[in-house]
């Protein structure tokens, strides 16, 4: 990805540390990805109906997390209230899809990988958050 690239390019100040930034981005879509892969490998099972708490989690949490990250690309006229919100709204749905994730994970490989990356991104909003203060 070339989000720390496009990061540095941006040519006014941003209140943020850019490093940490571009990486928070990355692991937001990397989750939005899982998120949306795991949703997919779900509806795949043939005891999808057992699935469907995971499916809507793991699509809800793709959705917060892809609008998260795009938010956190744009610094012109950056709102640290709304970006906060995103993020606190972003760790809740990371640690709610890696919970339920978690519980199927022990029968469904692609629930395993999905949780790990929820975890990841939950902790990187949570240390953005904590740049952020």
């Amino acid at each position: 990805m070339r989000t720390a690239e496009m990061m540095n390019t941006y040519p006014a100040e941003i209140n943020l540390d850019r490093d940490l930034l571009a990486r928070v981005v990355d692991t937001l879509v990397a989750c939005s990805q899982a998120c949306t892969a795991c949703a997919d490998a779900c509806l795949s099972e043939d005891m999808v109906a057992e699935l469907r708490t995971c499916i809507r989690t793991n699509l809800d949490c793709a959705d917060i997390c892809d609008t998260t990250a795009r938010v956190l690309s744009r610094h012109t006229g950056y709102d640290a209230n709304l970006t906060r919100a995103m993020l606190q709204a972003c760790v809740q749905a990371c640690r709610s899809c890696g919970d339920e994730c978690a519980a199927h994970a022990g029968h469904h490989e692609h629930c395993r990988v999905c949780a790990e990356a929820c975890r990841a991104c939950e902790q990187a909003c949570t240390e953005l958050l904590a740049a952020i203060g």
